[in-house]
């Protein structure tokens, strides 16, 4: 286990400004800039591409090449048409949930600056209660306070306007994280912990590591199909959310079971090596961390497909956060769980030999 402090006051001051920025997909960059500045000190060098994932690289000179990866990206809208009375009607930047948005403040991202609007709704005094129309991406929109279409206009909103929700950071319960967009920044600051760890602990590992930050996963994992072709690694370790299923209206018989709080959430999938998958959960089991397992049929839906079957085949594997409300503006995760997956992370690279091949066949 890891000597030093886990979550210092350096770490949480880092991870509320990182979350408490707006990283919607596409536009990741300043995000990025956040990320790398934090990894400075714990970095040899860093590797950006063209749409904006950032890698912090530690011996970079060495052949064998190991990643740590999560996503930058967080769910957003994109302003999709102007009504004549200056009403804002959107469709998704990846998987926005409709249901959410009613009297929600959002956030919409010009050339000059943030404009706030609201999601606003019908009273509920002039609905027809006996046909209950349910929000959905044709009828919810949002208002700026704009007279007309030439006023929003004038305040410099357009078709392509890229819309995000404010909502920030907190603790609740002394131990629960609560925020937007924890999935998947919570992934970028997990593996940037991990980098501080082996920096602040001394170890020197035989292979160059590769602490991957990659965007557009929401829309398809797009960012880490482009990374991985860059940097070609020979071995990858995921880190996303997944779902706490113990929550009303999931169903742990389908959805399996995980539960925030119990640790974090190993992979069973044709994407995941097993080899390598074995090597964490051997891990976890020597060093006391808790953890629990997931089966996943055919994709992870994660950034571990996109390396797994990338240049020929690289061995992969997915460690999760587990995690309540997905792509809400609550999500919530346990400190205990974040910090269990920094050390599984952590724990697991030290056991990685140099050359590691992984093969079913030795």
């Amino acid at each position: 286990m890891a000597k030093k402090q886990l979550l210092t006051k350096k770490s949480m001051d880092f991870l509320e400004k990182y979350l408490n920025n707006a990283s919607p997909t596409g536009y990741e960059w300043e995000g990025q800039k956040i990320w790398m500045e934090y990894l400075k000190p714990y970095a040899d060098e860093f590797i950006t591409d063209t749409y904006g994932s950032a890698v912090a690289v530690i011996n970079p000179k060495a052949k064998f090449k190991v990643v740590i990866e999560g996503h930058a990206d967080e769910i957003s809208w994109y302003v999709n048409y102007i009504s004549d009375n200056g009403l804002l009607y959107v469709i998704r930047n990846g998987g926005s949930d409709h249901q959410i948005a009613p009297s929600k403040i959002v956030n919409i991202h010009t050339k000059n600056g943030i404009v706030r609007g609201v999601f606003g709704w019908p009273a509920i005094h002039t609905r027809n209660k006996s046909k209950e129309e349910a929000p959905k991406p044709e009828n919810i929109c949002i208002d700026i306070g704009a007279k007309d279409k030439e006023e929003v206009e004038k305040m410099g909103v357009h078709v392509g306007c890229v819309i995000t929700y404010p909502d920030e950071f907190h603790i609740l319960n002394k131990d629960k994280f609560v925020c937007r967009a924890l999935d998947n920044r919570m992934g970028g600051f997990m593996i940037a912990e991990v980098a501080r760890l082996l920096h602040e602990n001394k170890k020197k590992l035989p292979f160059a590591l590769y602490v991957t930050n990659s965007v557009q996963e929401e829309i398809g994992l797009r960012g880490a199909q482009m990374i991985t072709e860059t940097i070609k690694p020979d071995v990858a370790i995921v880190t996303d959310v997944t779902h706490d299923t113990t929550t009303p209206m999931i169903d742990p018989k389908k959805q399996g079971l995980a539960k925030i709080g119990d640790g974090p959430v190993v992979a069973y999938a044709p994407a995941v090596q097993q080899k390598l998958r074995d090597l964490i959960t051997d891990t976890a089991e020597e060093k006391k961390i808790p953890f629990q397992r997931a089966a996943l049929s055919r994709a992870t839906g994660t950034d571990t497909d996109a390396f797994a079957y990338s240049n020929g085949g690289v061995a992969s594997a997915l460690i999760s956060l587990p995690l309540r409300y997905m792509h809400t503006t609550v999500e919530m995760v346990h400190k205990s769980d974040v910090e269990n997956v920094i050390k599984l992370i952590y724990e697991s690279l030290l056991k990685i030999e140099d050359g590691e091949t992984f093969s079913y066949f030795d």
